[in-house]
This record gives structure tokens, C-alpha cells and sequence, in this order.
């Protein structure tokens, strides 16, 4: 797995080391794969200075890029996070933003964020990651090279990382920086990595929490009808095979 520490030492050499890090070093694959330990990176935040596995703790945790701060839709996402995210709180999730800016410039920020979500005399119920020197936007993978700043820097892309308790990452989610996320389905995803990282079944097309869930093919019939004392019913295909097994947990 690429791991980048590197060293970009300031604004007017970042083009060319960057360019030097996608010739020599680009993966084919993304820098981090599901299943990997999520980096135990240092940073600056609105909340000082964190250790990333330290601020998780036996959490889940999501982090979120932001291409930068001041910018529309960024806006309009960190005010749907913060109005939400008790949702988050709800399912033991600690959230986490990080954007291309300096905390100061986070902190005043903010008070546009929380105006756009209506709470604008509540703080932000989550920090945000001050990655002015990208050094975490290379590590992450996290740069868009069709985006870019003023100065003709590339802009981070729109990064959902979702980690488990045991700090690895489960699942990673990229938009381009011109297209907003949904954090509605991002708790319904969470919803469901957390059933079965507990139960032995798995999630259908646009399943809710509630609707019924898949048997998992590895499960015999016999070992689901233990496990799943609600029942298991099958739909017929017109292959015969039996593998579309549903249950209610």
C-alpha cells in the first residue's frame, strides 16, 4: 500500500512535487484498500491537535474531505453534517471533516456553516482537519486533479472514509468536488455496516433498517435455520439455485 509522509514544504513546490508523486509513485489502486489500518495520522483541528486513533477510541468514525472552505456546496454539506449529526452520535459514530484551509480560516468559516443550518448560536458538533499543507490529502489519496484552486493547485476531492472500531477502514466512498453528498444514505450505509459486522447476512438493494436482509451464501440451510429463528424464505429463480434467502433480524 502507498504511503506518502512526504514532505511538501511549501505552496510553490507542491506542483512539482506533486507531479513527481503521480510519475513515479501513483498506485493502480486506490492508497487505501478496505481492510486496511487506517493511517494514525497528526493533525492540526478545530479542537487543537489530535492523534487520529486516539480521537476515535473504541469509536466507528467517519471522516469527510472538503475540496475547500468558503465554497457553496462544502458549505451546504457541513451544515446538513451538523444538523444531523446526532444521527451519527445515535450509532456511536464520532465524525470528522477536513478541508485544504488553516484552522483560523476553519473557525470563521464555521459561522457561516452553522447560519446556513439554522443553528447559528450552536458550535459545531464535530472538527475539522487543517490540511493547508496537503500532506493528508496526498497520504489519503484524497487530491482531484481536475480540480483546481487559483493558484492551480489541485482541490481535494469529496472523501468519505467510514472505520470500524478496530481502525480499519470499511468503506470509502469518492465524488468529484463538483457534486454534493448525501448524508442520508451515508447513515443507511452505516446502518447496514454495523448489522453485519454483527449478524451473518447482508444488505439488498436500497435496504432500510427494518426491511428484510440476505443470507449470506456461505450459511448453509440448516446453519441459517439456527441462526435466524424469524425464518428464512427463498425466492425462486428460474436457474433453480437457491441463493436469494431472506430473513428478518
Amino acid at each position: 500500500m502507498l504511503q506518502i509522509s512526504s514532505c511538501i514544504p511549501d505552496r510553490q513546490d507542491f506542483h512539482l512535487n506533486f507531479s513527481r508523486v503521480r510519475c513515479r509513485e501513483e498506485p493502480t489502486m486506490p492508497g487505501l484498500l478496505l481492510g486496511d489500518e487506517f493511517p494514525n495520522f497528526e493533525a492540526d483541528t478545530t479542537i487543537g491537535r489530535i492523534k487520529f486513533h486516539d480521537f476515535l477510541g473504541s469509536s466507528w468514525g467517519v471522516l469527510f474531505s472538503h475540496p475547500r472552505d468558503f465554497t457553496p456546496v462544502c458549505t451546504t454539506e457541513l451544515a446538513c453534517a451538523a444538523q444531523i449529526s446526532n444521527e451519527f452520535t445515535k450509532r456511536g459514530v464520532k465524525m470528522i471533516a477536513l478541508s485544504i484551509d488553516s484552522v483560523e480560516d476553519h473557525h470563521s468559516w464555521i459561522k457561516d456553516v452553522m447560519a446556513v443550518s439554522s443553528e447559528a448560536d450552536s458550535t459545531m458538533p464535530f472538527p475539522i482537519i487543517a490540511d493547508d499543507k496537503r500532506q493528508l490529502s496526498v497520504q489519503l489519496g484524497m487530491l482531484d486533479p481536475d480540480e483546481k484552486d487559483k493558484d492551480g493547485l489541485p482541490l481535494t476531492a469529496r472523501c468519505v472514509f467510514v472505520i470500524g472500531p478496530d481502525k480499519k477502514l470499511k468503506l470509502s466512498i469518492l465524488y468529484p468536488a463538483t457534486t454534493g453528498r448525501n448524508f442520508n444514505e451515508l447513515l443507511r450505509v452505516i446502518d447496514s455496516l454495523q448489522l453485519t459486522a454483527q449478524k451473518k447476512v447482508a444488505t439488498p438493494v436500497d435496504w432500510k433498517p427494518g426491511d428484510k436482509v440476505m443470507v449470506i451464501p456461505s450459511l448453509s440451510d440448516s446453519e441459517a435455520a439456527a441462526l435466524f429463528p424469524n425464518g428464512v424464505t427463498t425466492k425462486e429463480v428460474p436457474s433453480g439455485k437457491k441463493y436469494l434467502r431472506y430473513t428478518k433480524v
